[in-house]
């Protein structure tokens, strides 16, 4: 099967992924309890007002003439209008849109940057205690949710020890924003040489970064683990040894080199659990993004915040999976047959 015609296979599964996904949160934004035109009415509207502003919204309607709305906005770029902020969606998405990135960005480095390692340490060092103690971590780490992990990091190292920042947005007080280039503002600090942001970004930015990372960590430790348990036993390693190879170019070179596959096909799933993890890191730590702000329209049964913030998460995992099973099937052509 020719590469083109596996791109093209794949670009074709998008349309029904989307459709499904834009499906479901439409009906979960629908069936939320609460009523939509009376926050954006206010709680002191007369009754006579809130069933005008539905009118005026649209709810009244059958539920497919309002996903049918929903889905043509979708198509000429219109994400709605939030009735708690009174802007629309896409601006708001846009403005919060850098802080998510920047978040997951950093949580995905910090866990390859943890997990990788540890995987190779507990693989080499098989049932000794650094071997135990990483798989207690990967089962603490999978058993802990995020917000609990994100609450105790804020406990000892803001409230005991007082060498973390407040968790209160990505800057410290008093601080302006850099220079906007990218959105992120360790990037944009850095580029524009603003040191005292860049400090400021980078110290609101670890905690949350760790929480949400130690969550993916554990799942990338135990996939690195064995699949270097399983690359050492192979023939070629055991040759290397027998050549008398150096012990690190064998380890870090040839195994790792190998094992280290299996982690490339699973970072599309990783990146999406961090896009969908997100929306609790960024509530414990009052993380602007559109995660919190999902959270926010959750609340007030805002839906258009809702559907749009499901429908984000779901074409960035299906892009970057895209992506991975393009780059992976360059790698290894035996995948596009099937």
């Amino acid at each position: 099967m020719s590469f083109l015609f596996f791109v093209v296979r794949r670009l074709a599964l998008l349309a029904p992924t989307l459709f499904g996904v834009s499906v479901i949160g439409f009906l979960l934004a629908y069936l939320l309890p609460g009523n939509p035109a009376l926050v954006k009415a206010g709680p002191m509207a007369t009754p006579q007002y809130v069933a005008e502003m539905k009118h005026k919204m649209g709810l009244d309607q059958p539920v497919y003439v309002q996903y049918t709305r929903y889905v043509t906005g979708l198509l000429h770029g219109d994400l709605g209008e939030s009735s708690s902020t009174g802007r629309p969606v896409l601006v708001d998405f846009m403005q919060r849109l850098p802080a998510t990135l920047e978040l997951t960005v950093a949580s995905l480095l910090l866990a390859l940057l943890l997990g990788v390692p540890m995987g190779v340490l507990c693989a080499i060092h098989r049932d000794t205690v650094i071997d135990h103690f990483g798989r207690v971590f990967c089962v603490a780490g999978v058993a802990m949710p995020s917000f609990w992990s994100g609450l105790i990091l804020i406990y000892v190292f803001f409230y005991l020890f007082g060498i973390a920042p407040a968790p209160l947005g990505r800057l410290g007080p008093g601080i302006s924003p850099p220079v906007p280039i990218t959105g992120l503002y360790t990037v944009d600090s850095l580029v524009s040489g603003n040191w005292r942001a860049f400090e400021s970004s980078l110290a609101h930015l670890a905690l949350p970064s760790l929480t949400l990372a130690i969550s993916v960590i554990a799942p990338l430790t135990r996939m690195v683990r064995a699949a270097m348990l399983e690359t050492l036993e192979t023939d070629y390693i055991k040759a290397a040894w027998a050549f008398g190879l150096p012990r690190w170019l064998v380890i870090y070179g040839d195994a790792l080199h190998n094992a280290i596959i299996p982690v490339v096909t699973a970072l599309g799933v990783v990146f999406g659990f961090l896009m969908a993890g997100n929306a609790v890191v960024e509530s414990v730590f009052g993380w602007p993004g559109i995660g919190n702000y999902a959270v926010k329209a959750l609340m007030l049964k805002d839906s258009g915040p809702i559907q749009s913030f499901v429908l984000f998460v779901a074409l960035m995992c299906i892009m970057v999976n895209l992506l991975v099973d393009l780059v992976y099937s360059l790698a290894d052509p035996r995948i596009r047959i099937g």
